[in-house]
């Protein structure tokens, strides 16, 4: 069903391609248990956005069905003709080949494998289509409309239920040679297991930092004598009891921040990139930055970014499909 909520609206920027002034693209952003789409207009301003649940939706077809009903509502609410619709972004959760518009894999899509889910957009839609990773989708939607506006090269950090990066090199995404670049969940750091992972399992650096991860450490150290709060908190809950003063919440926050910090640290090493975002439902909860920065303050100056929130917040991932579908308009008029 629709969504009947307040429709999200945010305003993007006359950076990217111009387009005919009566034209519209449409994002999506494809999560684990709910889809969301949007309608923008030529300067990538989004007007609407509705969403729908696909809990339990294994079919990618059906996904597809269920982007062209929500599309098609926010067309009649706006009296915007099929025709004046000139491409689509989409982003997925996941490993995905952005150059031939296929999802290559992802856990969170009910085993998706293979998946040629730009063929199967332009087949519902009959427009030019995009896709990428969500993450990366999240990171260009910061360079384009959002606090990386100004920064050449930057890494986004996405922490929810899960972790990952999107890197922007030279204002592109770095993809890596097998499209797996800023799977970052995969991290070994100091305090994170070294066994084996399985296939489609969380990573050991996720399954400390990212979201699920921070709870279970808080269920594995709660205890009635340890604090008075319940023990099915969840981390962005953790993070306020810690910013009260809650001693338990507070240890789970330094130890959360502590691995990121390395996590970070490393990266910047690596990528020498001044500014680090933090996005998700997490990486947006204020302590956890300051705890973070607190911690890379100790470090090496010389190597230190930028830590900085994500100004988008959860219209990231959105902000970047429509101005990826811009991009893709733009060129098909060439």
């Amino acid at each position: 069903m629709i969504d009947p909520r307040p429709r999200e609206v945010h305003s993007g920027t006359a950076s990217q391609p111009a387009l005919p002034g009566d034209g519209f693209v449409l994002g999506a952003d494809i999560g684990g248990t709910n889809l969301r789409v949007a309608l923008a207009d030529s300067s990538g301003r989004i007007l609407a956005c509705q969403r729908a649940s696909i809990a339990g939706v294994r079919d990618p077809l059906q996904v597809v069905a269920r982007m062209r009903e929500l599309a098609s509502a926010l067309l009649s609410e706006f009296s915007v003709a099929p025709a004046a619709l000139r491409a689509i972004g989409a982003g997925a959760p996941g490993v995905t080949d952005a150059e031939h518009g296929i999802v290559i894999a992802t856990s969170y899509l009910m085993g998706w494998t293979d998946v040629p889910l730009r063929a199967h957009l332009e087949d519902a839609f009959g427009i030019p289509a995009t896709i990428d990773n969500d993450v990366n989708l999240a990171a260009f939607g910061e360079s384009r409309a959002g606090i990386a506006q100004s920064a050449d090269d930057f890494v986004f950090l996405a922490i929810g239920t899960g972790i990952g990066a999107g890197i922007v090199l030279n204002r592109q995404i770095h993809h890596g040679s097998t499209w797996r670049a800023g799977e970052i969940g995969y991290l070994l750091v100091p305090g994170v297991s070294e066994e084996p992972v399985g296939h489609g399992d969380p990573g050991p650096f996720e399954a400390q930092v990212g979201g699920e991860g921070i709870r279970r450490q808080w269920l594995s150290r709660w205890s009635p004598a340890c604090t008075s709060l319940p023990s099915d908190l969840t981390a962005t809950e953790i993070f306020d009891h810690a910013r009260a003063g809650d001693a338990l919440a507070s240890e789970v926050l330094r130890d959360t921040a502590r691995m990121l910090s390395y996590g970070i640290y490393n990266l910047a090493l690596v990528l020498n990139c001044p500014m680090f975002v933090l996005g998700g439902s997490v990486g947006l909860h204020p302590v956890l930055g300051e705890e973070i920065r607190r911690l890379l303050r100790q470090r090496d100056d010389r190597a230190l970014p930028l830590i900085v929130q994500s100004a988008l917040g959860d219209q990231a991932q959105l902000t970047g499909a429509v101005h990826l579908a811009i991009d893709v308009a733009a060129t098909a008029l060439e």
